[in-house]
């Protein structure tokens, strides 16, 4: 997926390509994610589906619920994982989209590193 340590640098096309793919990646896993959400406080807690999405938002943007009483204890458990899922899943989502953008700096270093203890 990513060149090796002594192959040369990618194309800027290839690492664009790369970047739309790992970002596409990561939004999938976010999208996903907060329709797992929608679902559990839509038919546990019963939310219509605009505050089933915005109560799933929040607590992916690590901002917590909208609605702080919940009804039944089936929704208090699903919120509760829900939200220790939530903090996990935003930190792979954005290791994923910025993966490439690091691997392309160190990857950059690296060569230039290359280069400069062959010259000597």
């Amino acid at each position: 997926m990513y060149e090796s340590r002594h192959a040369p640098l990618a194309t800027r096309a290839a690492f664009r390509r790369r970047v739309v793919r790992h970002f596409g990646v990561g939004m999938l896993l976010i999208g996903g994610s907060l329709l797992v959400g929608m679902l559990g406080y839509h038919y546990l807690e019963g939310m219509r589906w605009i505050d089933a999405y915005v109560n799933a938002a929040m607590l992916l943007g690590g901002m917590g619920p909208m609605k702080t009483e919940l009804e039944y204890p089936a929704t208090k458990v699903f919120a509760g994982l829900y939200a220790l899922y939530s903090g996990i899943v935003v930190l792979a989502a954005a290791s994923i989209i910025l993966a490439p953008i690091l691997h392309r700096l160190v990857h950059r270093l690296h060569l230039e590193e290359e280069k400069s203890t062959q010259g000597k």
